[in-house]
């Protein structure tokens, strides 16, 4: 199943903030910066990404509910939903 663009854009932008965060963080553990820093900022990202993900699924099933794909469709899109949790 195709990712209508107006989904995918908001799923690129947070996935790039992300990418940045990351970076973010391989230089804090490379400076030897405080675990407990780190892994603030490591958490951050990992909440980012999920949030990406949810964002795609939950765009892309809005589709296909307005389009009316098929049943099968839709329960591929709960499957990758759960595999988020």
């Amino acid at each position: 199943m195709e990712i209508p663009q107006d989904v995918a854009k908001p799923v690129i932008n947070r996935m790039r903030r992300a990418h940045g965060q990351l970076a973010g963080v391989i230089k804090m553990l490379e400076e030897g910066r405080e675990c407990e820093e780190v892994v603030m900022q490591l958490a951050a990202v990992s909440k980012a990404l999920d949030k990406a993900g949810f964002g795609l699924v939950a765009g892309t099933l809005k589709e296909c509910m307005r389009t009316g794909e098929s049943e099968v469709d839709s329960a591929k899109l709960e499957k990758m939903f759960l595999s988020l949790a």
